[in-house]
């Protein structure tokens, strides 16, 4: 279900049969399929990818989906992208694409929230606290880039608040998204990175070996919204993307309900 979006602008080819079609329906018209395009941060894949095969077996629209760093999402969307739904992992960049037109208000909820974990792959002998072991070993770690991964810049958060930056900061390697951290620390090539709880959900040769007290964690939320010129289907998809059914496969996930506020956000 899911489709990549990067060259999204219409060829000659696409839009010659599009007028093809459109002067040649002189008998009954030809069905046409109705398809809800997202745009969705790529922390969300999983479980965006199986509510929406539900919604479509129910419902016979499809939902075509592309997932990336939700900078890069928004990035998208304002340079024109055709979305009908956009979820990211930050209400900074959700912020932005209202100020810039793209997003229609009014539609906009706080879908789910999230949690900071520390992962270390299977096989490290990792001793003691994480970063101490990190220290000693003159490791590396992993974090999503700050200016455009939420993940990267949550994690760069909580290491200033808690006093871990000035040690780690020459440590650092950035990557474009949580999946690539995840992917790094699996593959060895740093015995540590900062991810969602969400991320872990089965994944393998990773594990968790440093969860954030709950006062210490960002407050981490996923803003969805319509698009200005989204379908009426798409209105109906993000309702269902609150619904109890919706929830409790973003729960399995490893997704919460939207955090109260109380906690510090980026």
């Amino acid at each position: 279900m899911a489709q990549d979006f990067a060259a999204w602008r219409p060829t000659r080819r696409a839009a010659l049969a599009g007028t093809l079609l459109g002067v040649s329906g002189c008998g009954s018209a030809p069905s046409v399929p109705r398809v809800v395009t997202l745009f969705a941060a790529a922390s969300l894949a999983e479980a965006i990818t199986e509510i929406g095969s539900a919604w479509q077996t129910a419902t016979g629209v499809t939902i075509r989906s592309s997932f990336a760093a939700s900078g890069a999402v928004a990035r998208q969307v304002e340079a024109g992208a055709p979305a009908d739904v956009v979820v990211l992992a930050d209400t900074v960049w959700m912020d932005r694409l209202i100020e810039r037109g793209r997003i229609m208000p009014e539609t906009r909820v706080d879908l789910v929230g999230n949690r900071l974990v520390v992962i270390g792959a299977d096989a490290a002998a990792i001793e003691g606290d994480p970063f101490d072991w990190l220290a000693r070993t003159d490791g590396r770690l992993v974090i999503g880039d700050p200016d455009s991964v939420p993940a990267g810049a949550y994690a760069r958060t909580w290491l200033q608040q808690t006093g871990r930056w000035d040690a780690v900061r020459e440590r650092l390697v950035l990557a474009a998204d949580v999946r690539a951290v995840r992917a790094f620390v699996a593959r060895a090539e740093a015995p540590l990175g900062i991810v969602y709880a969400s991320d872990v959900v089965g994944a393998g040769q990773v594990r968790i070996v440093l969860t954030p007290p709950m006062s210490e964690q960002p407050r981490i939320v996923y803003p969805a919204a319509l698009t200005i010129p989204a379908k009426p289907e798409a209105a109906d998809f993000l309702t269902y993307l609150r619904s109890a059914e919706a929830m409790a496969v973003f729960r399995r996930h490893g997704f919460d309900a939207p955090a109260d506020g109380s906690a510090p956000s980026v």
